[in-house]
């Protein structure tokens, strides 16, 4: 199978979770724009869910453009990683509405790891499956900023029952650390 059909069904899954999160927030009772403030933590988790699906994505395709072929394995790898995904929806919806506290806030950060660790596994498994030499391998190497979010990502877990804001700054940070798509791999493809 070629990674293009993979990667369009990747997209449309993610596309259907930014809708289900968007459909997800309601819209305050009152026209005055004092009603607003009480939506503000729910906006501002919808905003940060967002910025991480959209880093997914554009990593993803990064990852899927330098990937020649797809079998079983990285199917499954890849639903492993939409799964941990769709639950954005619902850990965003829980944090945000009850205002980023300690255990939606670790919630939020162990889908955020587990979506992660998919990543992870997903690379893993391309990357074996497309041999040692591959373009993909070389342009990851040792993958220190995925090993770095990882263990960020546990830090800001136990975090959260500490300082939830620690936490949600933690979250922050690591989106920052990969919000422009892995140059890693656009340089390999140049």
């Amino acid at each position: 199978m070629k990674a293009t059909r993979l990667e369009a069904f990747s997209d449309g899954v993610i596309a259907i979770i930014i809708t289900v999160m968007v459909l997800g927030m309601r819209a305050p009772n009152g026209t005055e724009w004092s009603a607003l403030v009480p939506v503000i933590p729910v906006f501002l988790t919808y905003l940060m869910s967002f910025v991480y699906l959209a880093i997914y994505w554009n990593n993803h395709h990064h990852m899927l453009h330098v990937t020649e072929r797809v079998n079983g394995r990285i199917l499954w790898a890849n639903l492993h990683l939409l799964f941990w995904l769709s639950l954005v929806p619902f850990v965003t919806a829980w944090m945000g509405e009850n205002h980023f506290g300690a255990r939606p806030t670790a919630l939020y950060g162990g889908v955020l790891l587990m979506a992660a660790v998919a990543y992870t596994v997903l690379q893993a498994t391309i990357v074996s499956t497309q041999g040692p030499e591959s373009r993909l391998r070389k342009a990851v190497g040792r993958d220190r900023k995925g090993k770095a979010s990882l263990l960020l990502y546990a830090a800001a877990i136990g975090l959260s029952f500490w300082n939830h804001w620690v936490s949600v700054g933690i979250y922050i940070f690591v989106a920052l650390l990969w919000l422009v798509p892995d140059r890693r791999i656009e340089r390999s493809i140049a």
